[in-house]
């Protein structure tokens, strides 16, 4: 290994220190359901984010709560020595994409059918450190 990519290669795991993700994948909820969720924590500090999440009525909110709190676990992982109040985490990145779609039939008057789409979606959420003190 070249010495330029020994150096860049130990400049990105020092960089993945601060940071940790988790994602979920194939969530029964229509995408466009779970980004009303999530755009109210984008952003926002780790605590604010499962205050906002566990009081929120709506079922997404559910589910976001226990991916957060997944992410939190894989950054104490990442980093035993480290406090999670001293860290100040927030919530860096939140993504939802479309996942796959289960196709049903309903039928209708006459003879015809409707077209049921069961949308699901998949969410990757990164958290990140402002200020991670050893």
């Amino acid at each position: 290994m070249g010495k330029r990519k020994r150096e860049s290669a130990a400049a990105a795991k020092e960089a993945s220190k601060n940071i940790a993700f988790a994602k979920l994948n194939n969530c029964p909820t229509s995408p466009r359901k779970m980004r009303l969720v999530a755009d109210q924590v984008r952003g926002e500090e780790v605590n604010k984010a499962l205050a906002i999440l566990k009081f929120s009525p709506k079922e997404a909110s559910r589910k976001l709560e226990k991916l957060l709190m997944s992410a939190i676990s894989n950054w104490q992982a990442k980093n035993e020595e480290a406090d999670v109040e001293k860290a100040s985490l927030f919530v860096k990145e939140i993504k939802v994409d479309g996942g796959k779609m289960l196709k049903r039939l309903r039928p209708a008057p006459q003879g015809r059918a409707h077209r049921i789409r069961k949308r699901s979606n998949h969410v990757t959420l990164v958290l990140g450190a402002n200020n991670l003190e050893n």
